[in-house]
């Protein structure tokens, strides 16, 4: 199966390799192939793909991995994004979707969750006693303990060892680069969603039978009620992105490199500028996770307030889908980059959190609001790939074409406005999400048959909108 879901794209300047089905690879713009031109152009790569839900970003698409030797690789925060760390988290709860039935109760938690989860944009979070400077080189590792809620008990506790990496190690001479200004609005973003296409959402999941076993043994049940987030690493990221790329433009010209694209930046692993990129990056990373989990906590506060104290909200999983790191691979280390692109390991990969060293860890696909997510394991066959796999729908309009060719009513359809199954949302007036009504975005379920089809992951649960938080502009 997997040839009608694969294309080797020969470029001017390379190979490009395209998983997707016969429908989206027929409708890639034409200068998605001229990003990856100018991509396969940076010295000594050994690898380039594109997800399913490619499109056009800012000096590479989103949905890319592209992938140097360490020892004489390069770094480019163009193929690692802005928000740095950005990715997703699932928690489990112990609440059947029956439980939200009446479209009231989800009206008061998503009130309950504005309580404490700030979503305008320039909200203060509701974490002043936790210091940044533990947050940036220790990751979940520089919470206080009382942000860890089943850290009293060890059996059940998946706060630090169900995520993707629960720190990122860092020389924390890099962090001098940052002024004051810089460390005070990261702090007072600590805990935020931010805006755009990040959310908390509450889904219910439905089971895929050919991985009941998997779903099992991770904890999951049909009908359970999941709380799924997306977000990043929000002023920090976003400092490190503004800071590194004015000097890593400097490296390039020095040193006579550069491609068709003055936005694509790169430089050689080994430079000064390159290391403290990784350096920033990986503080970035860490700051990333933190505040996913932070959000987490206060949705399982908010959660205590609606249905008591019995409500559970257990980590299933958090990955990352923008960032750069060391791989091992075959014997051969690999400096990797993702932008916007999962990494999904199948069962038995060394690379697995402990939890998932039998199953494979799961991997987690958001669609569009008011459309399925979906949870994924990888599949042996992902290897071909780096074990990258999608991060989502991908755009296929722009924001202002959204506004102008989408109405009001075609988006509040899409949310089951005034039915019994209405996708509750923060939001009294649909028209300030209008940019992200799901008419923004591909069709989810071809993609996710796309990395089916190639044989890249496999589904374990669909997960289906009951409530959505976003960020306000």
């Amino acid at each position: 199966m997997k040839e009608n879901y694969y294309q080797q794209v020969q470029i001017p300047a390379g190979v490009v390799h395209v998983y997707a089905g016969p429908e989206l690879f027929k409708a890639l713009d034409y200068q998605v192939f001229q990003m990856a031109n100018n991509n396969l152009q940076i010295p000594n790569q050994v690898y380039m793909s594109y997800t399913p839900d490619v499109h056009v970003g800012v000096g590479t698409c989103i949905g890319t991995t592209a992938v140097w030797h360490t020892d004489n690789g390069y770094v480019s925060p163009s193929i690692v994004g802005s928000d740095i760390g950005c990715g997703m988290r699932v928690h489990m709860t112990n609440l059947h979707k029956d439980e939200l039935k009446d479209v009231k109760l989800r009206r008061k938690l998503v009130k309950s969750i504005e309580k404490y989860l700030p979503v305008e944009d320039h909200a203060r979070g509701h974490f002043s006693d936790i210091r940044l400077e533990h947050i940036v080189t220790k990751g979940l590792h520089g919470l206080p303990k009382k942000y860890i809620p089943d850290g009293y008990t060890p059996r059940k506790a998946t706060s630090l060892t169900h995520v993707e990496s629960s720190k990122f190690t860092l020389d924390e001479n890099a962090l001098n680069r940052f002024p004051s200004h810089v460390w005070h609005r990261s702090h007072r973003q600590l805990g935020t969603l931010g805006n755009g296409n990040h959310f908390a959402e509450i889904q219910s999941i439905e089971i895929a039978e050919e991985n009941r076993e998997v779903a099992e043994a991770w904890g999951l049940f049909d009908g359970q009620v999941v709380i799924m987030i997306h977000s990043g690493s929000r002023a920090w990221g976003g400092s490190v992105s503004q800071t590194c790329s004015s000097d890593m433009l400097k490296v390039m010209r020095m040193n006579g490199l550069g491609t068709a694209d003055p936005k694509l930046l790169f430089a050689p692993l080994e430079h000064p500028e390159a290391k403290t990129y990784v350096n920033l990056m990986y503080s970035a990373l860490n700051y990333a996770v933190v505040n996913r989990h932070l959000i987490a906590y206060a949705i399982r506060e908010a959660g205590k307030d609606v249905f008591g104290s019995k409500f559970e909200m257990t980590t299933l999983y958090d990955l990352m889908h923008n960032y750069a790191w060391e791989e091992k691979q075959e014997g051969q280390s690999y400096f990797v980059h993702r932008k916007g692109a999962t990494r999904s390991l199948p069962a038995g990969h060394p690379d697995n959190p402990h939890p998932y060293l039998t199953t494979g860890h799961p991997a987690l696909i958001p669609g569009s609001m008011g459309t399925s997510s979906y949870i994924m394991v990888g599949a042996p066959g992902g290897k071909a790939n780096f074990h990258s796999i999608c991060h989502g729908a991908g755009r296929i309009r722009s924001r202002s074409a959204t506004k102008r060719l989408i109405t009001l009513n075609e988006f509040a359809s899409s949310m089951r406005v005034g039915t019994d199954d209405e996708i509750v949302v923060n939001h009294r007036s649909l028209e300030s999400i209008l940019d992200e009504s799901p008419q923004a975005y591909k069709d989810v379920d071809q993609i996710i048959e796309s990395v089916v089809g190639a044989g890249l992951a496999e589904v374990v649960a669909k997960c289906k909108p009951m409530a959505t938080v976003k960020g306000a502009k």
